[in-house]
């Protein structure tokens, strides 16, 4: 019998971190939860549009995991959940930071921490001012290395910025996080997680646009048709850095950084180790 395959990596990252003097500080732009205020109709529409851009208005990364059973006599454990941020770098600051230190990673250094790493994407834009323009909002996201991740998991979670008062946060505790998606048990744990961690959390049922219930949304686009997405206001992911710039931000987490990263991945694993439909047969 062979021995359980440990996860290896099965593509390189698409883009290394940016670095230099780029701002894109986390409150340089006004988010805009919909694509009401969009630019580009989808991914496609700004990767055709913007064409040769690539590296200095917007770069892509991802990492996919290898899935090993090639043992005839016991089933081996396989990854269930990805990560997505779709507007990292200056677009909603911080959550490209966010997604690499959910899917195991040290966002400076880009080396495993230890303990499960699950499949992750993201979309940066890194310019040195208006990345806001780079937003495409989650439904019309067509990229096709993000849908097959999403496609090929269980489980989503989308990482997003807001503004406090998008998420209906009250002005004397800004500091929150809208918890949507359209699997309402990953939500309900991740509201226990983040919760118990001293975070302010909201059920996105209660702010529509930040909901994430729509079908086509990213979140949801997986192999269960549901997933969850979190919406993060600003305050709460200014205090997760020191330096809040985009050439800054992965090397200056603090501790509220390493407990939302924590409790995030602590109600992945408890979904995971949730059995039903969490098994495939």
């Amino acid at each position: 019998m062979t021995t359980t395959s440990r996860r290896t990596v099965l593509t390189a990252l698409a883009t290394a971190t940016v670095a230099g003097p780029l701002m894109g500080g986390l409150g340089a732009s006004t988010a805009h939860a919909t694509g009401a205020n969009d630019l580009y109709d989808s991914n496609t529409d700004l990767y055709t549009k913007l064409a040769g851009k690539e590296g200095t208005d917007f770069a892509r990364r991802y990492k996919r995991h290898e899935q090993v059973d090639s043992d005839q006599k016991t089933a081996l454990p396989y990854g269930r959940t990805a990560v997505l941020a779709l507007h990292g770098g200056g677009i909603e600051g911080g959550t490209s930071e966010l997604c690499l230190g959910i899917a195991g990673y040290d966002p400076a250094t880009l080396a495993a921490k230890g303990g499960p790493a699950y499949d992750y994407w993201m979309f940066e834009a890194i310019r040195s001012s208006n990345n806001s323009e780079l937003h495409v909002t989650s439904k019309n996201c067509d990229d096709k290395v993000a849908l097959s991740i999403a496609a090929a998991n269980l489980n989503v979670v989308s990482l997003h910025g807001c503004t406090a008062a998008q998420a209906g946060a009250p002005t004397t505790r800004p500091e929150a996080v809208v918890v949507g998606g359209l699997n309402s048990t990953f939500k309900a744990y991740l509201r226990d997680a983040l919760g118990t961690a001293g975070f302010q959390t909201i059920d996105g049922s209660t702010e529509p646009d930040l909901a994430g219930v729509d079908p086509a949304n990213i979140c949801n686009r997986t192999l269960l048709g549901k997933g969850a997405q979190l919406e993060i206001t600003t305050e709460l992911r200014k205090s997760m850095f020191t330096v809040n710039t985009i050439a800054g931000r992965a090397t200056s987490t603090t501790p509220v950084y390493d407990k939302f990263v924590a409790a995030v991945r602590s109600a992945i694993a408890r979904l995971e180790a949730s059995g039903g439909e969490q098994i495939i047969l």
